[in-house]
């Protein structure tokens, strides 16, 4: 039997890549990795210009990935929304994207629907023997698919869940090397639950909008690529942020938002034999450096976003992760334009470390207002 040279698939998309995409310059990092990493990136332009913050900001389709609970405060009945993403486009791979389909339904006091599906292409993977000669292809992708309910429980909260089925295909049908194990796609399932409070304010003759939300996602079963060995953790995260609105007159309005994110799963990560449940638990509690090594597993993401007229907008953000947790740190910039039916968001991401796998990366989403298109 030929010995595969497995890592040039599995171990690459299941461990180096979650570990690209929190480079640590120096070599020296405890980072997380779980399988399917590619549930937590940024899907849509508007929050990728804001470093990554959404959870009390979004107000159009993307809410069904930052938080379902805002579908019930849209003031549109419904709408819907696609992004794509080039991905580590910096390292000279060109077949590596993210894209991103969203929608949504308002029916009012009967609560909210949506539901979206993610589809992250990870190229053409060529294997070689212990020789260097090719001995396949293959095309590497997967998905998820998820849908949603919320519902306000009162003038202003809002309660949400979300249900998402999870398909990975990084090299089916392959044998891992040296041995009879054949590799096979994985699958998995998963739910979040999440919540919002939005609140209307007076200040100085000021309005201004107030919100805080949480989303616990991809709580789910861990994912196996084999019939054999240890299942892997999927990125169960908490995302916990708020947001301020100040409209400054009827053209004007300025929008600061912050989010902190942290993954509920063990310290380890990757194939612990820990459990669900225990391993959200012991997620708090079991860093080896205690503590302060827990508090440094929290990333934090701070955005601004400024909108003239409700046509033109224009953002910037900030991402900080510890060294020791990987050492992404970069700005973000982006813009955005409203006109009729058609919403256009750009983002641009820019790093602080030079030859980041990162730089460069680029966002792109149009969003589609079909109340506007039903009262042409």
């Amino acid at each position: 039997m030929p010995k595969y040279l497995f890592c040039c698939a599995f171990v690459i998309f299941t461990c180096v890549f979650h570990a690209i995409e929190a480079q640590n310059v120096a070599g020296q990092t405890k980072a997380i990795t779980t399988a399917v990493p590619f549930l937590l990136i940024t899907p849509d332009s508007q929050s990728g210009g804001l470093g990554d913050a959404g959870v009390a900001l979004t107000n159009n389709s993307n809410a069904t990935h930052w938080n379902p609970a805002a579908l019930s405060f849209m003031n549109k009945k419904f709408g819907a929304g696609i992004s794509y993403t080039p991905w580590l486009t910096q390292l000279g791979v060109r077949d590596i994207s993210l894209s991103y389909l969203s929608g949504f339904y308002n029916m009012g006091e009967d609560g909210a629907i949506g539901a979206s599906l993610r589809y992250f292409t990870l190229g053409e993977i060529i294997f070689t023997n212990d020789q260097g000669q090719q001995i396949g292809r293959f095309n590497a992708n997967e998905f998820a698919v998820d849908a949603s309910y919320s519902r306000k429980l009162s003038e202003n909260f809002s309660l949400a869940l979300a249900a998402r089925f999870i398909y990975s295909n990084l090299a089916a049908g392959f044998t891992i090397g040296g041995t009879n194990t054949v590799i096979r796609p994985g699958i998995a399932g998963a739910a979040d639950i999440a919540g919002l409070y939005n609140k209307d304010l007076t200040v100085s003759d000021l309005p201004i909008n107030i919100r805080a939300g949480f989303n616990i996602s991809n709580i789910g079963s861990k994912i196996r690529y084999t019939n054999s060995g240890t299942a892997d953790f999927i990125p169960t995260n908490f995302r916990l942020g708020y947001a301020v609105k100040i409209d400054a007159d009827n053209y004007n309005s300025i929008t600061l938002t912050n989010d902190f994110n942290k993954l509920l799963v063990p310290s380890a990560g990757g194939a612990s034999k820990t459990g669900l449940i225990s391993g959200m638990m012991k997620s708090f509690g079991d860093a080896q450096g205690g503590f302060s090594e827990e508090i440094s597993e929290i990333t934090t993401s701070i955005g601004i976003e400024y909108w003239y007229n409700k046509l033109f907008a224009a953002r910037a953000g900030f991402f900080y992760e510890d060294p020791a947790k990987g050492a992404r740190k970069y700005m973000t910039f982006g813009m955005g334009i409203r006109y009729n039916v058609l919403g256009f968001d750009f983002a641009y991401l820019v790093p602080f470390q030079q030859n980041h796998p990162l730089a460069n990366t680029l966002r792109f989403s149009l969003l589609f207002d079909f109340e506007a298109f039903k009262n042409q």
